[in-house]
């Protein structure tokens, strides 16, 4: 019993794997840019830093090109998250970092306001996983990433 509880779950994992793959797939051909890696990731929960990245997808793009493909994607995802090499930041910790940045204690953070955090500071993030970041989050008129909403609709990835 307890091995098909295990197959469920790793094809539950495989499936939420392929349509965050999907996601970036914007030629519906099973492939990725490597640039979207990253945000992939992130999507998935995992918290790697950018020499991770560029080590995972040292193992997994095409030797001639700058994409992935679902096929090696896969597999070598799946061990990431059941080994959870890259374990999420916890719902608190991340919480309290966005206060600390949120000096004037707004509730949120502006777009430019987290760009120049994310790309400039720490183990920062392309002008690309930056883009899509924003997408996500910020996704509103006024370009704000209002962090108390994400921790209430729990987007701050698998806790």
């Amino acid at each position: 019993m307890a091995s098909t509880q295990d197959g469920n779950d790793i094809e539950a994992l495989q499936k939420k794997i392929r349509a965050t793959f999907k996601t970036f797939d914007y030629s519906s051909d099973d492939t990725v840019d490597i640039r979207a890696v990253g945000q992939i990731f992130y999507l998935l929960g995992c918290i790697p830093s950018q020499k991770e990245i560029k080590q995972f997808v040292a193992g997994v793009k095409d030797k001639h090109m700058d994409y992935v493909h679902l096929e090696v994607f896969l597999p070598a995802m799946t061990q990431v998250l059941l080994e959870n090499k890259f374990p999420s930041i916890p719902e608190h910790a991340l919480l309290q970092a966005f206060q600390i940045l949120d000096r004037d204690k707004k509730g949120y953070l502006d777009s430019k306001e987290l760009t120049d955090y994310m790309t400039k500071q720490g183990d920062v993030l392309t002008e690309d996983e930056m883009a899509g970041m924003l997408k996500l989050f910020a996704e509103n008129k006024d370009e704000r990433l209002y962090y108390k909403d994400m921790q209430r609709t729990g987007q701050y990835g698998n806790q």
